[in-house]
């Protein structure tokens, strides 16, 4: 790359690409077209406006992405499938027994056992594991699909508004730009994921294999109990995981932020807790302790 263009030190350590050297190109070069579908596996491919990268959008499909959209997919904030690690994946993968996360729901404990590393007590193990993980949440759902743009907080946001995936998946981009959060480059990823025939397959199917979740509660995100207030945990919880904490209050409506601002309106402190109990104090921030968390919980 040096002998055509000209790179130069931008910052710190970054090169930056500051010109290119036309007399060396050699004389046979061709202009590069980027695809317009992926060669893999005849995705579209999306460059966004203002972006540098174009990307296929046949996640849950391309063989391409497979290993890590599985690995994504039964991490321990989506559909925390216990016992499914790295190595576990690239066997699947590779003996071509998982093509797509819905495979995953058909292997039977007699496959599992005859993997590297693998016995009669841990296939049965991984076996129920994805048995429990078919019962999730629809924020977990659609975290763990792997929309790009959609982290946890966002399906979270996405899951309150729309309350059911029918709803989401017939949201053009107008429409999804009116969700609280969701910005146009947001809302260009959701509906290029949904358009893709390929997603729209394989989540029928995960559906089909028995993936469910309870219906959407009765109340919108608007009118819950801890709507428009902003919580920060600090510190460790004794009866419940900072996990566990962030869902129950999210499911009431709040927003769980990770530093603590004058916008912050209650910081829960469990044991240790650091810098962010200092600062909620400096800031006259109302501080809870478990016990205060668990009382407002159970309101």
């Amino acid at each position: 790359m040096g002998d055509t263009v000209r790179v130069r030190r931008a910052g710190d350590v970054i090169p930056e690409v500051v010109g290119v050297v036309l007399e060396r190109r050699p004389p046979a070069s061709r202009p590069f077209a980027m695809p317009e579908v992926c060669p893999i596996c005849g995705s579209r491919v999306v460059r966004p406006s203002g972006e540098a990268v174009s990307r296929c959008v046949g996640g849950l499909y391309c063989r391409a992405q497979r290993k890590e959209a599985i690995r994504h997919f039964a991490s321990r904030r989506a559909l925390d499938i216990e016992g499914l690690g790295d190595k576990l994946v690239e066997q699947l993968v590779e003996r071509e027994l998982v093509r797509n996360p819905a495979d995953l729901f058909s292997l039977d404990a007699a496959a599992l056992a005859d993997l590297e590393r693998m016995g009669a007590k841990s296939a049965t193990n991984l076996v129920e594991a994805l048995e429990r993980g078919k019962t999730t949440t629809l924020a977990r759902f659609l975290y763990a699909i792997g929309i790009r743009e959609v982290g946890e907080a966002t399906a979270l946001v996405l899951a309150d508004h729309f309350g059911a995936l029918d709803a989401l998946m017939a949201a053009d981009e107008d429409r999804l730009q009116q969700v609280p959060d969701i910005g146009p480059v947001a809302a260009a990823a959701i509906c290029a994921f949904f358009q893709e025939p390929h997603n729209r397959d394989i989540i029928a199917r995960l559906q089909a294999a028995g993936v469910c979740w309870p219906e959407a509660t009765t109340k919108p995100a608007s009118k819950r109990l801890l709507a428009g207030k902003t919580f920060v945990l600090t510190g460790t919880l004794e009866s419940l995981s900072r996990d566990q904490a962030t869902a129950k209050l999210r499911a009431l409506g709040a927003k769980v932020a990770g530093s603590v601002s004058k916008k912050t309106d209650y910081v829960v402190a469990g044991r240790d807790a650091g810098s962010k109990l200092d600062k909620a104090r400096e800031l006259g921030i109302t501080v809870l302790d478990e016990a205060g968390l668990l009382a407002l919980l159970e309101r």
